[in-house]
C-alpha cells in the first residue's frame, strides 16, 4: 500500500530539515519542540509584575524557565512603537533555559510617564539593575551575575548603546537595530527627510495618550542635537569587547540594512571584533519569513557565546 500523502509530505520536510541540521536537533531543540519533562516543583511560570523607572511605574513581564536554577537572564527590548514584541524569542529562550524579562519603556503601551530616548535608555539600565539584585535573583530563580540584552529595531539602539555603557554585559544580539545617529544627521541636513520622518514617528505619539505618550517635535530634536553620541558605529570600539550577534535584512524598508546594519559590522570590524556572528536574511524588518531559524541561531548563539 502505498504512504498516504501527507506522510510522504512530511517525510520530505523533515528530511530537509534534516540536510543541515541531525534529526535529533531538530526533534528537541528549543525553537521548535516542548520539554519532555517538566520540573514538579520549580515548573516554568510567567509573572506580569510592574516597576518604577524615574519615577514613573513601568509594564513588564518575567518569563521564567524550568527548573531552580539559577538561570540566567535575557532581557528583550521591543522597537517603536512595539507592535512586534518578538514574545516568540522570549519562549524559545526560556524553553532553553534562559530567564526573559519584557517591559514597556516609560511612555509606552500604558506604563507611566513620557517617552524620550533619554528615558528609554535610563529604563534599560534601570531594568539591569534589578536583573542584578540578590532578592530579584532569588524570587526568580535567577543567576545575578548572567544578565543580557537582546534588542530589536529601536530596541536594538538601546541594546547596544547599554552594552557599550557597561562592559560587565557578556553579550549582545543586535535584531535589525536602528542607528538613531545616521537618522538624526540625516535629519539634520535634509528638512525634507525630517519631516517625512517625523511624520512617521509622530503617527505613533500622542501627548495625551498612547501607544506612545510623548511629543514628536521634542523627540526630533534631541536625536538631532546628540546625533554624533547617538550614532552606534561611534560606539563599535567599546561593543567589540564582548560577543556579538548581528541580524539584518536585506527587505527590510524601515530601517535600510546599507545606512543602519552595514556601517557599524564596518566599526566592528575595524575595532578588532573577535566573536562576531552575523545573519543577514532574504527578509523584512520583523523576519516574517524566518521566526524559526532567528530563534533557533538566538538560542545556539546565547548558549555558545554568552552563558559557557
Amino acid at each position: 500500500m502505498k504512504p498516504p500523502f501527507l506522510l510522504l509530505a512530511l517525510t520530505a520536510l523533515l528530511s530537509a530539515c534534516a540536510a543541515t541540521r541531525p534529526m535529533q536537533d531538530v526533534a528537541r531543540h528549543p525553537a521548535t519542540s516542548d520539554p519532555v519533562a517538566v520540573d514538579a516543583r520549580f515548573p516554568p511560570a510567567m509573572r506580569e509584575i510592574s516597576f518604577k523607572s524615574g519615577g514613573s511605574k513601568l509594564n513588564a513581564l518575567v518569563y521564567i524557565a524550568d527548573g531552580p536554577g539559577p538561570h540566567p537572564t535575557t532581557i528583550l527590548l521591543h522597537g517603536y512603537p512595539g507592535n512586534e514584541r518578538n514574545l516568540d524569542l522570549a519562549q524559545a529562550l526560556r524553553r532553553a533555559g534562559t530567564n526573559v524579562v519584557y517591559f514597556d519603556y516609560r511612555g509606552t503601551w500604558g506604563s507611566g510617564g513620557t517617552f524620550s530616548v533619554p528615558h528609554a535608555l535610563e529604563d534599560v539600565a534601570h531594568v539591569v539593575a534589578r536583573a542584578r539584585d540578590p532578592e530579584w535573583a532569588s524570587e526568580y530563580r535567577a543567576d545575578p551575575g548572567r544578565v543580557a540584552l537582546v534588542g530589536h529595531s529601536f530596541g536594538g539602539f538601546l541594546g547596544a548603546m547599554t552594552t557599550a555603557e557597561d562592559q560587565s554585559l557578556p553579550c549582545y544580539a543586535h535584531i535589525a537595530g536602528a542607528d538613531l545617529g545616521a537618522f538624526g544627521l540625516m535629519a539634520r541636513n535634509d528638512a525634507n527627510f525630517r519631516s517625512t520622518l517625523s511624520a512617521g514617528l509622530g503617527a505613533d505619539m500622542d501627548p495625551d495618550g498612547g501607544p506612545v505618550h510623548a511629543d514628536i517635535e521634542s523627540f526630533m530634536d534631541d536625536m538631532v542635537d546628540r546625533a554624533e553620541a547617538y550614532s552606534l558605529p561611534s560606539h563599535g570600539g567599546a561593543l567589540a569587547t564582548r560577543p556579538l550577534m548581528i541580524v539584518a535584512g536585506t527587505r527590510d524598508l524601515t530601517l535600510l540594512k546599507k545606512i543602519h546594519n552595514d556601517p557599524l559590522l564596518a566599526a566592528l570590524r575595524k575595532a578588532g571584533a573577535k566573536r562576531l556572528t552575523e545573519v543577514v536574511y532574504d527578509d523584512d524588518h520583523s523576519f516574517s519569513s524566518h521566526r524559526i531559524d532567528l530563534a533557533w541561531r538566538l538560542v545556539d548563539w546565547q548558549r555558545e557565546q554568552c552563558w559557557r
